[in-house]
């Protein structure tokens, strides 16, 4: 049971699939993704807050449009709704404790990036997509 109502939701989860993201909703689709998935990953905790809304979702479309290197797979979950997906994405970010917004890369299952929400809140997102870039170019 989501803790939104999913005609608040929809819109938000939207803004990041228009550009390609696969939203994760089960823990088994997380767990198939980053366990089984060879190149990068990009994975975005999804949030309702107005720094997801303001700085997390426009940063990272930004980076993913304007960037030479790109990772290879895009996935997200949504924090309060995505409530299994999100919890065994936790399990992949520790020992960073849970965050959202947040953004993470993996290479090959391995973190190896994490922007946890105290490094996007007061931030303008044109700042979180140059560092993606940044992160992007050496890790891609």
């Amino acid at each position: 049971m989501s803790s939104y109502p999913e005609y608040l939701t929809a819109p938000m989860k939207q803004d990041l699939m228009s550009v390609g993201f696969q939203d994760l909703t089960a823990a088994s689709s997380v767990a198939e993704l980053l366990d089984n998935t060879e190149g990068t990953t990009l994975l975005v905790v999804n949030s309702v807050c107005g720094c997801a809304a303001g700085a997390a979702r426009p940063g990272v479309k930004m980076a993913i449009k304007e960037a030479v290197k790109k990772p290879t797979n895009l996935a997200t979950v949504f924090a309060g709704v995505d409530k299994e997906a999100t919890s065994k994405v936790r399990e992949y970010l520790m020992p960073y404790p849970p965050s959202s917004p947040a953004i993470a890369l993996f290479k090959n299952g391995e973190l190896v990036h994490f922007v946890e929400r105290h490094q996007i809140e007061g931030r303008p997102a044109h700042i979180i997509a140059e560092h993606l870039k940044e992160v992007f170019e050496e890790h891609c």
